[in-house]
Protein backbone atom coordinates (compact mmCIF):
# COMPACT_ATOMS: atom_id res chain seq x y z
CA UNK A 1 0.00 0.00 0.00
CA UNK A 2 2.75 2.45 0.92
CA UNK A 3 4.60 1.65 -2.31
CA UNK A 4 1.43 2.30 -4.31
CA UNK A 5 0.96 5.65 -2.58
CA UNK A 6 4.58 6.53 -3.36
CA UNK A 7 4.00 5.72 -7.06
CA UNK A 8 0.85 7.84 -7.12
CA UNK A 9 2.56 10.81 -5.51
CA UNK A 10 5.50 10.44 -7.90
CA UNK A 11 3.15 10.36 -10.91
CA UNK A 12 1.41 13.52 -9.71
CA UNK A 13 4.75 15.24 -9.15
CA UNK A 14 5.89 14.39 -12.66
CA UNK A 15 2.57 15.53 -14.14
CA UNK A 16 2.66 18.89 -12.34
CA UNK A 17 6.28 19.55 -13.34
CA UNK A 18 5.54 18.56 -16.93
CA UNK A 19 2.45 20.76 -17.21
CA UNK A 20 4.24 23.69 -15.59
CA UNK A 21 7.18 23.28 -17.99
CA UNK A 22 4.83 23.26 -20.99
CA UNK A 23 3.59 26.68 -19.89
CA UNK A 24 7.16 27.82 -19.18
CA UNK A 25 6.18 28.87 -15.67
CA UNK A 26 8.35 28.90 -12.58
CA UNK A 27 7.29 27.21 -9.36
CA UNK A 28 6.96 30.61 -7.71
CA UNK A 29 4.63 31.86 -10.43
CA UNK A 30 2.32 28.87 -10.18
CA UNK A 31 2.39 28.90 -6.39
CA UNK A 32 1.46 32.58 -6.29
CA UNK A 33 -1.29 32.24 -8.91
CA UNK A 34 -2.70 29.21 -7.08
CA UNK A 35 -2.31 30.84 -3.64
CA UNK A 36 -0.53 27.72 -2.42
CA UNK A 37 2.92 28.81 -1.28
CA UNK A 38 6.34 28.04 -2.72
CA UNK A 39 7.15 25.36 -0.13
CA UNK A 40 3.90 23.59 -0.93
CA UNK A 41 4.84 23.50 -4.63
CA UNK A 42 8.29 22.17 -3.80
CA UNK A 43 6.76 19.44 -1.65
CA UNK A 44 4.19 18.56 -4.29
CA UNK A 45 6.69 18.46 -7.15
CA UNK A 46 9.03 16.44 -4.98
CA UNK A 47 6.44 13.69 -4.71
CA UNK A 48 5.89 14.24 -1.00
CA UNK A 49 2.61 16.13 -1.09
CA UNK A 50 -0.92 14.90 -0.62
CA UNK A 51 -2.98 17.73 -2.15
CA UNK A 52 -6.59 18.39 -1.38
CA UNK A 53 -9.23 18.71 -4.07
CA UNK A 54 -9.20 22.48 -3.60
CA UNK A 55 -5.42 22.58 -4.09
CA UNK A 56 -5.75 20.58 -7.32
CA UNK A 57 -8.44 22.95 -8.60
CA UNK A 58 -6.30 25.99 -7.74
CA UNK A 59 -3.28 24.38 -9.35
CA UNK A 60 -5.09 23.58 -12.59
CA UNK A 61 -6.45 27.13 -12.78
CA UNK A 62 -2.99 28.58 -12.16
CA UNK A 63 -1.68 26.42 -15.00
CA UNK A 64 -4.54 27.56 -17.23
CA UNK A 65 -5.79 24.03 -17.85
CA UNK A 66 -8.93 22.10 -16.96
CA UNK A 67 -8.68 19.87 -13.90
CA UNK A 68 -9.41 16.94 -16.20
CA UNK A 69 -6.15 17.60 -18.07
CA UNK A 70 -4.17 17.55 -14.84
CA UNK A 71 -5.81 14.26 -13.84
CA UNK A 72 -5.33 12.75 -17.31
CA UNK A 73 -1.64 13.66 -17.29
CA UNK A 74 -1.30 12.16 -13.81
CA UNK A 75 -2.97 8.94 -15.00
CA UNK A 76 -0.64 8.76 -18.01
CA UNK A 77 2.42 9.15 -15.80
CA UNK A 78 1.05 6.52 -13.41
CA UNK A 79 0.98 4.05 -16.31
CA UNK A 80 4.54 4.92 -17.44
Amino acid sequence: MADSLHQERRALAIAVRELRARKTLKQEEVAEAADLGRNYMTTLEGGRGNPTFVALVRLSRALGIPLSELIATYEQRLED
